[in-house]
């Protein structure tokens, strides 16, 4: 997939970051791309705040949409599946994708703390959990976005924490973002492979592959496009061919 598609599906993950921001979530939020089709087979924002559940992350919410449809027992759908995450799936996230055989993760910003995409560990790649599962890793589409709308967050109070946090003197930075460490994630071949040689500046310079910041995605109301995209998930059905019957011997 090109730049274009993947930054195409990346506004939509960071659309849904957006609701979840504007609902009092963290704003982290994905969809899931079913390749040969194109479309959109599942969304998933955190749900932490709202269930008090730690481990209902983006990615488990979109997965347990996705085991709704096409059942537990049958993961042959995730081999067809593209992941676009505003944040680095956490190691938790990571394991399971692997596990269940996604075919590629794209994301916005790493996660420093907990990445396990190669921010901390590289579990896409290992061979310690289901050695037959590997996937590609893209990051830094839409960086700035993502680190955006987490610094919108940060800054404001959570009067869910079981400790709250006085955040009144928290000054929400718009203009300074931290180096893109390529390094992490790809190598020089393979950042040239997924992107252009006419971006290898970037992956050199450790810089961003866009200069400017879509505020379009940080400001506007997305209420709208939620509802879209929530029926959209739901229309979305594999049309599998009939067999045929069998022929009966007179």
């Amino acid at each position: 997939m090109s730049l274009e598609v993947h930054s195409h599906y990346m506004r939509m993950a960071t659309k849904l970051a957006k609701y979840a921001l504007d609902h009092d979530e963290t704003p982290v939020a994905c969809i899931f791309v079913h390749t040969p089709t194109n479309r959109v087979v599942a969304y998933g924002m955190n749900d932490t705040n709202r269930s008090l559940t730690g481990i209902a992350h983006a990615e488990f919410m979109g997965i347990a949409q996705i085991q709704s449809k096409f059942g537990v027992q049958d993961t042959s759908i995730f081999k067809s599946i593209t992941l676009y995450v505003t944040v680095e799936p956490c190691i938790m996230c990571a394991s399971a994708l692997k596990q269940l055989g996604v075919q590629k993760v794209v994301f916005g910003c790493g996660n420093e703390r907990f990445g396990g995409n190669g921010s901390i560990l590289s579990i896409h790649k290992d061979s310690c959990t289901a050695p037959q599962n590997k996937h590609w890793s893209i990051p830094g589409i839409l960086r700035k976005e993502a680190i955006m709308l987490l610094r919108y967050f940060y800054v404001r109070e959570n009067e869910r924490s079981p400790k709250p946090r006085a955040k009144a003197n928290r000054k929400l930075d718009k203009s300074k973002f931290p180096p893109m460490d390529w390094t992490l994630y790809l190598s020089r071949d393979e950042f040239e492979s997924v992107f252009d040689s006419l971006l290898l500046k970037h992956y050199d310079d450790s810089t961003d592959l866009s200069d400017t910041l879509n505020w379009g995605l940080i400001d506007d109301n997305q209420d709208r496009f939620f509802s879209h995209l929530k029926d959209e998930c739901e229309q979305f059905c594999l049309q599998t061919a009939k067999k045929p019957k069998p022929q009966t011997v007179s």
